[in-house]
């Protein structure tokens, strides 16, 4: 028997880190929570390694803080020293960048604290005996709780209880929820898929519940159920109420590490188009110095923006216009109207937007990425139409993830810096 399990057990060397933050083998095999220049041993699966355990450590490896990090999936580099992962999040942008041919200036990583998170889906399930709530294990359909989270803001955890509850309500055995929580000015903001269709007593139970723990809003597959009190968000001077569910910024800290990135930018500029806009995120802010064009693709989106663009005081025109941009991107006539451009593309990228941002040259382009590839493809189509990229910044929010957010400014080569 000894030798059995001898034969089965294998010694690798890990050369490198995978987009997903796994460590890869020669093979390829794959290592979860291991780094380049570790010698591990391990049961081989297929392509992975189980069980693994470290023979040689490298210097980089260091003790997960959260107790949790073993069978939690929500991070994947709590084993690495926070140097280490700025540097391989700037790898993982370098590298992109030249398999596009492009070289750039990086800026120093901006990494957002822990306990930050002001936003998470969180898995819920009904059990047995009650309910289960937190993140997926790795590659896993298990629920891992998690009390102790170091990403999550405190108000954030505190609320796990409440989403179990709206599990005992609505939830199915035979399903899991998902619970998105987002902190609002106003207090927890609610908005739950995954559960049972709403009838008259499940809509009565879900909205004594919102009273009963002082949510500001709560939201049943995009129908409001309870709102005590708009759930609004503060975009500069602008206070902006998403619908449920809508897509935020991470991290307040990362937020503001990306308004600063894109103010630079476009610093000077009297009219902005800002593309892919959201809620405001940027256009709002900007409407202080500058007349802007907000676009996205969800009319939702733009008339919560526009609501609170006519609400606010102090700022300049900002004009809002529905439209899906992966099909209809806006042409170099429309463009010429704008000295600056802001894009803030999801993970897809903007190729079809981009390549018309190329007939048209706008002096210069903001770009967030939360997809370095994509980026990258984007950002040789701008390069070849003449641009300069003059710097890019890796914008944490995602801390000890395998998830890579940037910032980066273009402008026409003729212009400079």
């Amino acid at each position: 028997m000894p030798l059995y399990q001898a034969a089965m057990t294998q010694e690798i060397t890990i050369t490198r880190l995978g987009h997903q933050g796994d460590g890869i083998a020669p093979g390829p095999v794959y290592v979860p929570r291991s780094l380049p220049g570790e010698v591990v041993s391990g049961t081989p699966e297929g392509d992975r390694l189980a069980d693994m355990r470290v023979v040689t450590p490298s210097p980089h490896r260091v003790a997960p803080p959260c107790r949790h990090y073993r069978a939690c999936g929500g991070c994947q580099l709590q084993h690495a020293s926070d140097g280490f992962v700025a540097e391989w999040k700037q790898e993982v942008v370098r590298a992109a960048l030249a398999a596009q041919g492009i070289e750039a200036v990086m800026r120093p990583v901006h990494t957002s604290p822990p306990q930050s998170r002001r936003r998470a889906t969180i898995a819920v399930r009904r059990t047995k005996k009650g309910a289960l709530a937190g993140f997926h294990g790795r590659a896993s359909d298990v629920i891992t709780e998690i009390p102790d989270c170091h990403l999550l803001d405190p108000a954030l955890l505190a609320a796990i209880p409440m989403a179990e509850a709206l599990a005992m309500l609505g939830g199915s055995r035979k399903g899991v929820m998902a619970v998105t929580l987002t902190l609002s000015v106003a207090g927890l903001d609610v908005a739950v898929r995954g559960g049972k269709p709403l009838d008259g007593p499940l809509e009565v139970a879900l909205g004594q519940l919102a009273e009963v723990q002082g949510l500001a809003r709560l939201a049943w597959e995009d129908e409001v159920i309870a709102m005590r009190h708009p759930p609004a968000q503060n975009f500069g001077k602008a206070a902006v109420v998403p619908p449920p569910g809508a897509f935020l910024q991470a991290t307040r800290d990362g937020e503001q590490a990306l308004l600063a990135a894109v103010r630079e930018t476009i610093a000077g500029a009297r009219r902005v188009a800002d593309l892919f806009a959201g809620c405001g995120t940027f256009a709002l802010p900007l409407a202080e110095t500058a007349e802007v064009h907000a676009v996205e693709g969800e009319s939702a989106m733009t008339a919560a923006l526009d609501r609170g663009w006519r609400r606010a005081q102090g700022l300049k025109r900002v004009t809002t216009e529905a439209r899906d941009l992966f099909r209809r991107p806006l042409l170099p006539d429309e463009l010429a109207a704008f000295d600056a451009v802001v894009l803030d593309p999801p993970r897809a990228g903007a190729e079809a937007q981009v390549a018309e941002l190329a007939r048209a040259k706008p002096p210069v382009i903001a770009y967030v990425s939360c997809n370095p590839v994509t980026f990258a493809r984007d950002a040789k189509t701008l390069v070849q139409a003449g641009y300069s990229l003059n710097w890019v910044q890796v914008v944490d929010q995602f801390r000890w993830s395998a998830h890579v957010e940037l910032a980066a400014a273009f402008s026409l080569a003729h212009i400079g810096g």
